[in-house]
């Protein structure tokens, strides 16, 4: 699993079992749970993606 380091030195690894995807109507990134295809979360600003989360 993917954690944050100490103060100032970021995440350690990327998140496990989650990808995101590019919603084609609202342009907003959306996390999947990889195991179970459900939609998890989205941003609520447009054009910037999950961080540590991979790209599908």
């Amino acid at each position: 699993m993917a954690k944050n380091g100490p103060k100032g030195h970021g995440r350690k690894g990327e998140v496990k079992k989650r990808s995101q995807v590019l919603s084609g109507r609202n342009k907003r990134w959306t996390k999947v749970d990889s195991k179970t295809g459900r939609f998890m979360d989205q941003l609520a600003k447009k054009g910037r993606a999950f961080k540590g989360v991979k790209m599908k």
